[in-house]
């Protein structure tokens, strides 16, 4: 694939975020989410759900938006763990099945020298140790986490780590969002 279809490929996929964040929007102004919570029947299930489509970048808001609602419902520790378990999942199922089209995108974007000195640095250099920390950040923060998952991957994290870190992560970074929405 040629590098301007990449960038195009790029921009379609910052599009479809910003479409995700318009959707959420749209659909917390006409009641969908308190409609779902209640077709849940149960907020720990509708966190567990709510955790799953915090992954990914184009269904973070709409799941953000879901645990901003379920944040006067449900306690806040249920809530951070069971939106905790389902994020895993979804880091899971990303790290498995869909983790390499992003990457592949990020990459056909620039000139193959470039990326080849990166990934040497992620192999061998400081960023072999950094890559993975920063992973772990951009997976608590509101980020998606296509992103540190890549960052994670392109510096060979072991499942066996990946699994909980990106559940101590999730965990932390929703507790903080159902936190930051209660407050407000």
């Amino acid at each position: 694939m040629r590098r301007t279809t990449a960038r195009h490929e790029l921009v379609k996929d910052i599009l479809f975020i910003l479409l995700g964040v318009i959707i959420a929007v749209v659909l917390s102004w006409i009641g969908f989410f308190d409609w779902f919570i209640g077709l849940m029947g149960n907020g720990v299930v509708a966190s567990f759900v709510a955790g799953v489509f915090f992954t990914s970048a184009f269904t973070i808001a709409p799941a953000s938006v879901t645990f901003a609602h379920l944040a006067g419902t449900v306690p806040i520790n249920t809530l951070a763990i069971w939106g905790a378990l389902g994020a895993l999942c979804g880091d899971l199922i990303l790290f498995f099945f869909i983790r390499d089209r992003f990457a592949e995108d990020l990459k056909r974007s620039f000139k193959p020298s470039f990326i080849k000195h990166i990934a040497h640095s992620f192999h061998f250099g400081f960023l072999k140790w950094l890559s993975p920390i920063l992973g772990a950040i951009i997976i608590a923060s509101p980020l998606p986490d296509e992103l540190g998952l890549t960052l994670m991957g392109l510096s060979k994290t072991r499942i066996v780590l990946l699994v909980p870190v990106s559940f101590v992560m999730n965990l932390l970074g929703i507790y903080l969002l159902v936190w930051f929405a209660s407050v407000i």
